[in-house]
């Protein structure tokens, strides 16, 4: 095999994850290629969109506990780039302190906030209204409000990725390549593109929410679930309001799942507006190929009701609509599943993969972990609770 065909690690999605975990290895001196079907820092995996939220609020325990552990990672990110990477609002939950969701539940949230130690400040409905900017909530809604929340700049965190991969002599960065055959021979994997067939003994698996697409080249599939989820801007029309990132925990109401969550305005994304998404979807997808860049309008239509219903200072017509796809997993919870290949896959120790959940607060420090699992086989962070691979790979049908 030529040299520029041989590496040490392939890394196959080159999204946030896929970059960070190259931006990882090549501190480490290993020689790596990252593979990405499409461009670079596009809107087509579960990255779509260009913010996120930061937010230490969990209902688990060691959930905040990674997050927290996360920040140092953010910390050195932010050294490369005088753009800013976040813009520190602070974390709003609330809403029906009974509620369980995807998300977790107010009052456990608040006992694992105490558990790590970490300060916030509980509100009541008054306060979410004098303070928050909200209006006719229920007089039983409480809330969280935990002040290092912030929204993510996530084309400057991918693209203060990209550019120490492109300037890196130990990465190579290879786009429209999408994988189309692995194999395992000679104690190294064959990874087959138009580009090309490339050869590493390690591999790193984060497709986003194309996952079965790669992993049915090795004989496997993951059990989840794909949300196309309904996203609008909302314009100001007052200029002085300032929201935070925010979640509001109610009960459905009929075939709506009336959770919602929402952004400040920020410098980078449609400034004067504001962005508000459903945490809901009223038909998940069975795979990628079915998503579309067109909101369901009934989402979209429950959310605006929602803005005109409960937040003040904005004109309640959705603009700049737009969906995000995520693979999420059959784990109750929804879960980050971080683990090796299964062990019917050849070398299967050799294959880290990252897939399903929601996981743009961790980009630095996933990227951190799958690099330690590559080359090392473990991690000193704690992922028992991620390492799920052997209930949720199963043999490809």
């Amino acid at each position: 095999m030529e040299d520029g065909k041989q590496f040490d690690v392939i890394v196959i999605g080159g999204g946030p994850m896929g970059l960070s975990t190259a931006y990882h290895l090549s501190k480490r001196r290993t020689k790596t290629l990252v593979l990405e079907q499409f461009t670079f820092i596009n809107q087509l995996g579960s990255s779509a969109g260009v913010s996120r939220q930061f937010r230490i609020p969990y209902p688990d325990e060691y959930m905040v506990k990674l997050v927290k552990q996360s920040i140092p990672f953010w910390d050195e990110l932010q050294s490369l780039t005088p753009v800013p990477l976040m813009d520190e609002v602070g974390t709003l939950w609330f809403g029906d302190p009974d509620v369980h969701s995807t998300e977790g539940n107010i009052r456990q949230a608040e006992l694992a906030l105490k558990a790590q130690d970490v300060a916030y400040t509980s509100v009541n409905a008054s306060e979410l209204e004098s303070q928050y900017h909200f209006k006719n909530l229920p007089s039983t809604y409480t809330g969280l409000f935990q002040a290092q929340g912030a929204s993510i700049d996530l084309k400057a965190t991918q693209q203060t990725l990209y550019h120490w991969n492109k300037e890196s002599s130990l990465v190579t960065l290879k786009e429209e390549a999408p994988v189309t055959k692995i194999e395992h021979r000679h104690q190294q994997f064959e990874v087959t593109t138009p580009l090309g067939t490339f050869t590493a003994k390690k591999l790193v698996l984060v497709p986003g929410p194309y996952a079965d697409a790669v992993f049915k080249l090795l004989n496997f599939q993951v059990a989840a679930t794909y949300w196309n989820m309904a996203s609008a801007f909302y314009k100001k029309t007052d200029p002085a309001i300032q929201y935070p990132t925010w979640f509001v925990f109610q009960n459905p109401v009929g075939d709506n799942g009336n959770q919602f969550y929402g952004f400040p305005e920020v410098s980078w994304n449609y400034p004067g507006y504001i962005r508000v998404a459903s945490d809901f979807v009223m038909a998940p997808l069975n795979s990628p190929s079915q998503r579309t860049l067109v909101p369901n309008p009934q989402e979209l239509a429950y959310t605006a009701e929602w803005v005109k219903n409960h937040m003040t200072g904005l004109d309640p017509i959705p603009q700049y609509t737009s969906t995000c796809m995520v693979a999420l997993s059959k784990i109750p919870n929804k879960e980050l599943l971080i683990d090796f290949a299964p062990a019917y896959v050849p070398a299967h120790k050799d294959i880290a993969i990252y897939a399903t959940g929601w996981a743009g607060k961790f980009v630095p420090l996933l990227g951190k972990i799958l690099a330690d699992l590559t080359l090392d086989g473990h991690t000193p962070f704690d992922i028992s609770h991620f390492a799920t691979g052997y209930k949720y790979f199963t043999q490809w049908k």
